[in-house]
């Protein structure tokens, strides 16, 4: 491998964003891009940068025959895939306005964010996602959308194309031919590139207004920590409207010239990762956590010889790691490690594709139990951290300075500090430009000296790596003034494979108690050894299967101060969907929704007093 920055592209050498794509053709024409699989096809097919520029030429063509002016907003609500890129990066080259949506989102919520960013023309995925979503949409007005590219040939799409005028086929939208990519010479770095939403826990989304150089800025500091080469490749299946993604996992590479895979599904994810053999991933904790629950599950199948070998595999992988980073000495112990990594490591590993150089975890901590069985046995995982509203990366652990139970260093050009509260404060080249047609929340976010307010609290440790402590506003404040966080309980409850998801509720009253919801098929293996039915609804509110549920949160939470103690247990086995609106598309709980749901339960849960 050459230096990977002999390859790479600064940010004033593109400028743009999408001037960072007329820069990587320039360099690599001939490189490979993008894989990615046709929706029904069992192979791969690949793009190089050059097809992936005369792709995007049509999709020019096409948007500048939409009478589009530079400003005005289009969405994209797509699963990743090439045409999200194409879409994206034409959007950009015209002066337009991307604005990202999550394809598992409510209608309601999808129409609420088209209405306020006054989105003029959207790519939808397919026939179905536009049926669910245009009976809550206005046919026309002025919030009205003008144009809606269907990616979908079937009969279905060919109906609403004849019914609709908004509509049109994605196959007859587009030109033949695209001619040659054009490219903008004097765009503005700072104009405005993108309104992403959050995906609020409380209330309705902001639209975060996040220009070409806090993505670009943002990129590039992630590749001064990070270093990415033109071999690498990477796996591409957290949501591209999820702004880790999207700057991280499209940008980044770009900007580096490594080449991009695009995961079937998260159903699929696991042979994808065996085909592709990626070097590189971007993930949220949620899948290290089910890679984890079904690690756990195979070792209770197994003989308690099996379990004690991964254990020592794990304990000893780790001071192999700790070792490499400078923190422990010498053991004779590490010389057990390629007899350990054969047995053990090898299996788990292989399984990742076996080439995983860099697996980056974020949007959420991580549990540190996770990271130490992951890094133990051999994968290399680094989590960071940052907000929508940072473009989003504040700061992440390098591989040669990885402290697990931290998120990192923050990038390049990205200042921290600890203000009133305990809470994290930043400014650098990431931090948004404001919120959407909301001036009161911008001011009431970013103070008068640039400083970026994040909510959450946090300590600097002497090497300069970040611990996040609590979030602001998800401390509950108990009847007799204790306050605790949740966060950090609910992550250690939900390692227990029966937890699927848990809330710990107790806001102004005088103990602690938790909604959980359990895991399925979990429940239907311990309930019999209960002495419960499974498949009775009446088995959940029995006083063993609480006593079950609550011996192993206080198995979960052994370590915690004295103050982390649940009292009282409601069960379910009905997950908390976004349909129902008590997640959000990156699968954070709404709090509020969530203890409106459960009220009654709740109430139930306080009225005979605590469990003794």
């Amino acid at each position: 491998m050459k230096p990977f920055h002999e390859n790479l592209i600064s940010v004033e050498e593109a400028r743009t964003l999408d001037g960072l794509l007329a820069r990587r053709v320039h360099r690599s024409p001939g490189g490979l891009a993008y894989q990615f699989h046709h929706r029904g096809d069992k192979s791969w097919h690949s793009l190089t940068w050059q097809q992936m520029a005369d792709a995007v030429a049509r999709w020019q063509r096409a948007l500048q025959q939409e009478e589009l002016k530079p400003g005005d907003r289009v969405a994209v609500l797509l699963r990743n895939c090439p045409e999200w890129l194409m879409w994206d990066q034409a959007a950009l080259s015209l002066g337009l306005v991307t604005v990202p949506l999550y394809t598992d989102d409510r209608p309601d919520n999808v129409a609420y964010i088209l209405d306020e960013a006054g989105v003029k023309a959207m790519l939808v995925q397919d026939a179905g996602r536009w049926k669910r979503l245009a009976p809550v949409l206005p046919e026309e007005g002025e919030g009205a959308l003008q144009r809606v590219v269907l990616l979908d040939d079937s009969k279905e799409a060919e109906k609403f194309e004849r019914n609709d005028d908004r509509v049109v086929r994605a196959s007859r939208w587009l030109p033949e031919e695209g001619g040659k990519l054009q490219v903008r010479e004097q765009a503005d770095p700072h104009e405005l590139a993108s309104i992403v939403y959050t995906s609020g826990t409380t209330g309705r989304p902001k639209g975060v207004m996040l220009s070409h150089h806090n993505m670009l800025s943002v990129a590039h500091g992630g590749l001064t920590m990070l270093d990415c080469y033109e071999e690498d490749k990477f796996l591409s299946f957290l949501p591209l409207s999820h702004t880790l993604e999207r700057t991280a996992g499209y940008y980044l590479p770009m900007m580096a010239g490594a080449s991009v895979a695009f995961s079937r599904s998260v159903a699929q994810l696991g042979n994808d990762l065996m085909e592709v053999r990626p070097t590189a991933i971007i993930a949220v904790p949620r899948i290290f956590e089910k890679v984890y629950g079904r690690i756990q599950e195979q070792l209770q199948k197994k003989g308690p010889v099996a379990r004690k070998l991964f254990d020592l595999a794990v304990d000893t992988g780790w001071r192999r790691f700790e070792y490499q980073q400078g923190r422990a000495g010498w053991s004779p112990r590490l010389l057990l490690w390629p007899l350990l990594e054969r047995l053990v490591a090898r299996g788990v590993v292989e399984k990742l594709g076996g080439r995983l150089r860099l697996a980056v975890s974020g949007g959420a901590p991580l549990a540190p139990e996770i990271a130490r069985v992951f890094i133990g046995l051999g994968i290399p995982i680094v989590q960071g951290y940052g907000l929508t509203e940072t473009s989003p990366v504040i700061s992440v652990n390098p591989l040669e300075n990885n402290i697990p139970e931290s998120v990192g260093l923050p990038i390049r050009g990205t200042e921290v500090r600890i203000g009133e509260n305990d809470e994290l404060l930043v400014r650098g080249p990431g931090v948004m430009l404001g919120y959407w047609n909301n001036h009161k929340a911008t001011t009431e976010t970013i103070d008068p000296d640039g400083w970026l307010h994040t909510g959450d609290q946090a300590r600097i440790g002497e090497s300069g790596h970040i611990f996040i402590t609590g979030r602001i506003k998800d401390i509950l404040v108990l009847s007799n003034g204790e306050k605790i966080p949740p966060a950090d309980m609910e992550l250690a409850i939900s390692l227990d494979p029966l937890v699927d998801q848990v809330m710990v509720v107790g806001e102004g009253r005088p103990y602690l108690t938790a909604l959980v919801v359990l895991n399925p098929e979990q429940w239907r293996q311990v309930a019999p050894g209960l002495g419960l039915d499974p498949e009775d609804p009446v088995s959940l509110n029995d006083k063993v299967a609480h006593a079950e549920v609550l011996k192993r949160i206080k198995e979960a939470l052994k370590d915690f101060p004295g103050y982390a103690k649940i009292r009282k247990v409601h069960l379910t086995l009905e997950p908390w969907t976004i349909e129902a609106g008590l997640i959000t598309p990156t699968l954070k709980v709404k709090r509020p929704k969530v203890l409106e749901r459960f009220a009654q339960e709740v109430e139930a849960m306080y009225s005979e007093g605590p469990t003794k």
